[in-house]
């Protein structure tokens, strides 16, 4: 994959990402709850370790470089909150709580990593082929967001059943299910499981050397789920640039921070009512700055995409904390 950056940045960038998320790893080694304070503590650090790299770029590089690489960043960023709306979803159907979605979300983004680079690798050697390519990247980012933005936010109460997910479904069919968590084990033997069946009263329905449990099919769920959040995200991030290192790397660090960012929303996911719609004008926006370039009708500064990106997102929160959902408007009267 050419980054088409010197050797130097992208060394930089392993370096850190790599050192960081050793830090990370070390500092969750003993398995405890995260809490709402600890999630915010890891953001700080995650989103000023983005800031600093932005930094680097724009004293080692150029402004256009750094400014290009923060507006991927943010918008990366906008879009996960939405991901990780479909996580608590997810989590909820598996029954999966407390330091076990730490662990399963911490694999998870690992395995983001790696499919993100192919997708990306993928998506900026398509785009710039041919006008009719942008287009279609326009109308695939056009789509997101309108299908975001009309959304029946009446519906939020129900929970969808992601346990008969395709994606479960096709792992039932390569290993056998254990259905019960054991631990914070992703697999287990034949002998654990006999005994903890035969302590249950549990009938197992065929014999193997080897099961999965619940955790495991949770996890192949978000990770499939992120796959398709992919189609959506990096197209809409190659429409502001298409240099591979700095697609990637505004994909990087914004992924890195997500496992924080996902206790942090589901904390605060009721306050938050109009961030959705939000993210849905900026993929819009977005759309329509790619289909314009694609016919050569106008084009959009970066810079300008940079601060309608953020303006918007700003605009969600505060209109959030204006116009506040139902449930918690009778929470204040009350």
């Amino acid at each position: 994959m050419d980054f088409g950056f010197p050797a130097e940045a992208v060394t930089v960038l392993l370096v850190a990402v790599a050192a960081s998320v050793w830090v990370d790893l070390f500092s969750h080694r003993n398995a405890e709850e995260v809490t709402f304070k600890n999630a915010l503590g890891w953001s700080v650090f995650w989103v000023a370790l983005a800031l600093a790299f932005y930094g680097y770029l724009n004293v080692r590089y150029s402004e256009e470089a750094a400014s290009l690489f923060l507006s991927g960043y943010v918008l990366e960023k906008a879009l996960s909150v939405d991901n990780m709306m479909v996580f608590v979803a997810i989590f909820a159907s598996f029954g999966i709580k407390g330091i076990m979605q730490h662990r399963i979300l911490y694999y998870g983004i690992i395995g983001a990593l790696v499919f993100r680079a192919i997708f990306v690798a993928a998506g900026t050697a398509l785009f710039g082929v041919s006008h009719w390519i942008e287009l279609l990247f326009a109308l695939i980012v056009l789509w997101t967001g309108v299908k975001m933005f009309t959304a029946n936010s009446g519906d939020e109460d129900s929970t969808e059943d992601f346990s008969d997910h395709w994606s479960v479904r096709w792992t039932q069919k390569v290993i056998p299910v254990f259905p019960r968590m054991v631990g914070k084990q992703f697999f287990v033997g034949s002998q654990q499981a006999d005994e903890v069946a035969t302590r249950e009263g549990m009938t197992l329905a065929q014999k193997a050397r080897v099961y999965a449990t619940p955790a495991l099919l949770c996890l192949v769920c978000i990770e499939i789920s992120d796959i398709i959040f992919s189609f959506d995200s990096v197209p809409a991030i190659v429409a502001i640039t298409q240099e591979p290192f700095l697609v990637y790397a505004s994909v990087i660090f914004a992924i890195l921070g997500l496992r924080n960012l996902y206790f942090m929303l589901a904390a605060a996911a009721k306050f938050l009512v109009h961030l959705e719609k939000a993210v849905a004008l900026v993929l819009v926006f977005i759309a329509a700055k790619l289909g314009g370039s694609a016919l050569g009708l106008y084009h959009i500064d970066h810079q300008i995409s940079m601060g309608v990106v953020l303006v918007l997102i700003l605009g969600g929160v505060l209109a959030s904390l204006v116009f506040p959902g139902k449930e918690d408007a009778q929470t204040d009267q009350s």
